[in-house]
């Protein structure tokens, strides 16, 4: 593999910013493109002539890449001895919460769910955040309509009790939840007796430097950034996500806000075994099938962009919102950005692949 050359580079900037236009949502979208091995480190941003300015170091939300973290947080409690994949969440959290989680078919399994059913969306539990009650206005329709309301974790976590029954028993094919990540750091805060955000300052942002990294309504970064936090579009709303304090919902399954270059930080971290192990890093690599092209983890995501080419298998997370920090080994190559527009997890997909198609 060779360097990147100066043309690569402009084709590269090229694309991002023809998907960027081909979707009316985007108002601001940041793209870091790096690999120390072909000397390449691209760095941009779009934003259309009519709008607030778009900075490349803008911090943005970073939707479900911030699942890694839970997933990071869960796995160094694992190396510590403080709790193994296999332990029921029963054990950790209250009666209450557990009682009817999941009530499949006239079957309780609530008292069955396991850590890893939770990290690899196989514990069948319904997503309080994109599936639609039968009966009630969407999760994401409540959030837009009272953004001044604030729901805690457990909140989410009745809310999807009483509006969203299970899809499936435990263990089998997988169904993205982020009902089950909320669960998720609960158990992190019981287990350290910490809040969720606190445990991430002190075991992954403060340790890489990870300056500009924070939960969102619930910390601070440590260094305020001179950019505004880039606002999300919600179909045809532009939102302001530090007004929305609706938003702290989101909680352990992906409400932290960064940016690209923080993003590689933890990227090339969890690559160098700097949080964890090499064995716990591959024992996280314990893929079940979640869509098609995309497998789950414990706390990752394996993009299998063809089926059958291994060498376009690339290894990070992706966001609802466009957002994504991915690894792909066989190019040595980071891919980091957002298009900050829900709906564009699958344009944000293709866009990588064209990516490794390019460079590779």
């Amino acid at each position: 593999m060779g360097v990147i050359d100066d043309k690569q580079q402009i084709e590269l900037s090229q694309s991002w910013e023809f998907l960027c236009r081909r979707h009316a949502g985007v108002h601001n979208a940041q793209l870091l493109i790096h690999s120390e091995s072909r000397q390449l480190h691209l760095k941009t941003a779009f934003g259309p002539l009519d709008q607030p300015p778009t900075y490349p170091d803008q911090p943005f939300h970073t939707a479900s890449v911030g699942k890694m973290f839970t997933g990071i947080l869960i796995a160094q409690l694992v190396e510590q001895g403080k709790l193994r994949y296999e332990d029921e969440i029963a054990r950790y959290l209250e009666p209450d919460l557990i009682e009817g989680l999941h009530v499949f078919k006239g079957h309780d399994y609530s008292g069955t769910l396991c850590i890893e059913h939770l990290l690899t969306h196989t514990s069948g539990l319904a997503d309080y955040y994109e599936d639609k009650p039968r009966k009630a206005p969407s999760f994401v329709d409540q959030l837009l309509q009272h953004p001044e309301a604030s729901m805690s974790p457990e909140e989410t976590v009745r809310w999807t009790k009483a509006h969203l029954p299970p899809v499936r028993r435990p263990g089998r094919r997988g169904h993205y939840s982020n009902t089950g990540y909320n669960l998720l750091g609960l158990i992190i805060e019981r287990v350290t007796d910490k809040p969720y955000h606190v445990c991430l300052h002190e075991q992954i942002f403060e340790p890489l430097g990870m300056k500009h990294t924070y939960l969102l309504h619930f910390s601070e970064p440590a260094a305020e950034s001179e950019y505004p936090v880039a606002t999300v579009s919600l179909g045809k709303q532009v939102i302001d996500v530090q007004v929305y304090k609706s938003f702290s919902s989101n909680y352990a399954s992906g409400q932290t806000v960064s940016t690209t270059e923080d993003l590689l930080i933890f990227m090339k971290a969890l690559q160098q075994n700097r949080l964890v192990s090499e064995a716990t890093y591959a024992r996280m690599q314990t893929w079940n099938r979640l869509w098609v092209g995309v497998d789950s983890g414990l706390g990752l995501m394996r993009l299998r962009l063809l089926p059958f080419a291994k060498d376009l298998r690339t290894y990070g997370h992706l966001g609802s919102t466009g957002s994504f920090a991915l690894y792909h080994p066989s190019c040595d190559v980071y891919m980091i950005g957002s298009l900050n527009c829900r709906g564009l997890m699958g344009p944000a997909a293709r866009f990588v692949l064209s990516v490794i198609k390019k460079i590779r």
